[in-house]
């Protein structure tokens, strides 16, 4: 997929992470040269209804969030058989590649991560959105030390109505 144009617009340069259901790119907007996140839908599962479903679910999801600690969703398209969803692209570490590199994070540092961790969730959560995946792997620091949590990487659902 690597080189590939998605929507006449998206190019894909390279694979950036894998789940059980998508394999996220870093790509470039062709038509503002900015970098973007593309979430493609795993080729295996195009034809999957439920999996087709729960992918349009998580795009409705994302499209409801606008946070300073969420990742904003930009696009959802389809190109033949290729059903994606793009997003701003955040460059930097994992908050576990974070870990894994210092080692312990000092408590206030811990604290402050924490606090723009829980702050997405709450607005996602008032959102009607469950968040299922919490892991230190799908939360990015970026270079001005702020947590973005790509809401997009996650898997949500809609809560259940009273």
């Amino acid at each position: 997929m690597i080189g590939k144009l998605l929507a006449g617009r998206y190019r894909l340069l390279e694979q950036v992470g894998v789940g059980g259901m998508a394999i996220v790119y870093r790509a470039v907007d062709e038509n503002t040269n900015h970098f973007v996140a593309v979430k493609l839908l795993r080729p295996d599962l195009a034809n999957d209804a439920d999996y087709v479903t729960r992918f349009q679910r998580e795009a409705e999801a994302a499209s409801k969030m606008t946070h300073h600690n969420i990742v904003n969703l930009t696009d959802v398209g389809l190109d033949g058989e290729n059903r994606f969803l793009v997003m701003e692209y955040v460059s930097g570490k994992t908050l576990k590649q974070v870990i894994q590199e210092k080692g312990r994070l000092s408590p206030r540092a811990a604290t402050q991560i924490t606090i723009r961790i829980l702050s997405a969730l709450q607005h996602a959560h008032e959102n009607g959105i469950i968040h299922r995946d919490i892991k230190p792997r799908i939360s990015w620091s970026t270079m001005k030390d702020i947590s973005r949590w790509p809401i997009l990487a996650l898997r949500v659902w809609p809560m259940p109505r009273p």
